[in-house]
């Protein structure tokens, strides 16, 4: 095997955030059997160009990593990035939120650590032609699974009134998202929408002057909306929390970066949800089957320090939250007590 960069590159467009401290949150899930990760199983649920896989890899050269992504482009890109690993790499074309089923496929009945790395990818806003990003004029695509059918095209086209306000306000957290659909609406009356830099046009004469001036670009939250749409991003963020706590072992990590407020919200309340004790206030001891299975590792989200953000600007919205499972999901029998659950 050819000898690996200690530190992943930017080569493939791709210079993973935070990838120190995404390190120290999980290696101590990755090295409880042995100091070089070797029986240990990390998925890489956003595998993207493979820049944070790329790094445990070469950091603990017996890990196993499965990486998983929507993106045809992104798979071919890893694919090649992470060549020299050979077969302590598994690659795999699906959803993250498909993490349960890839694991089921692949013989894993529990793995020792999870990365997710959401929104969209530094690859997929580089891809001018992918039409991600509003400083590029380009046609509205968005899509990080070239094969699904719908485009942010047929959303600005096709969506009604309440149905655009609504996606503009819930997704991109938009104030003026009604004033924006209807202006997108008498616009494409005239001409369906076909690439970017004409909604980035209609934003600049939809929006007030004094908003502009002091609320960033604005088409920064529009685009963010749209892109949620038509990835279907949060509600497969709701369904791929809960799966890969169950697929945790015990000592095993999940790490989620985080990349704008709604992400964080539903990652916040899942990780709530899995340390909180249920045995009724009051009662002196833990009822059987209610102690916490899980304990936060992280406090609070955390954040890019100034050195990070200066190195890498991308890293400036992350938010990382951790957690680590201590119980298993059921309670074992007891040694004398053979046949019961």
């Amino acid at each position: 095997m050819t000898e690996q960069p200690s530190t992943p590159s930017g080569d493939y467009g791709h210079v993973p955030v935070m990838a120190d401290r995404m390190f120290e949150l999980l290696a101590p899930a990755l090295t409880r059997s042995a100091p070089d990760g070797a029986g240990a199983v990390l998925i890489d649920g956003t595998l993207g160009a493979g820049g944070h896989s790329e790094m445990f890899l070469t950091r603990l050269p017996g890990l196993t990593v499965h990486g998983i992504d929507r993106d045809d482009n992104a798979l071919a890109t890893a694919g090649e990035r992470l060549a020299g690993f050979g077969e302590r790499v598994v690659l795999h074309h699906a959803r993250y939120d498909e993490i349960g089923e890839v694991a089921a496929d692949a013989g894993l009945a529990e793995v020792d650590g999870v990365l997710l790395d959401l929104g969209v990818s530094s690859m997929q806003l580089d891809q001018a032609e992918r039409g991600f990003a509003y400083a590029t004029d380009a046609p509205l695509d968005m899509r990080m699974n070239t094969e699904d059918d719908l485009t942010a095209a047929d959303i600005l086209n096709t969506y009604d009134h309440g149905a655009l306000a609504r996606i503009l306000s819930e997704y991109g957290e938009e104030r003026f998202a009604g004033k924006i659909a209807s202006a997108i609406l008498r616009a494409r009356q005239q001409e369906p929408f076909t690439t970017s830099g004409r909604l980035v046009e209609l934003l600049y004469a939809t929006i007030p002057a004094a908003t502009r001036r002091t609320g960033g670009h604005p088409a920064k939250r529009t685009f963010q909306a749209l892109r949620i749409e038509v990835n279907r991003e949060l509600d497969s963020l709701r369904a791929t929390v809960p799966a890969a706590l169950a697929l945790l072992a015990v000592g095993g990590r999940l790490a989620v970066m985080s990349y704008q407020s709604l992400e964080d919200r539903i990652v916040k309340r899942d990780f709530a949800q899995a340390v909180r004790n249920t045995t009724p206030a009051g009662l002196p001891v833990d009822l059987p089957g209610t102690a916490a299975k899980f304990v936060l590792v992280t406090r609070g989200a955390e954040q890019a320090d100034e050195r990070q953000r200066a190195e890498n600007p991308r890293s400036n919205p992350v938010r990382v939250r951790a957690i680590e499972r201590i119980e298993p999901d059921r309670i074992e029998p007891d040694s004398d007590e053979g046949n019961r659950r």
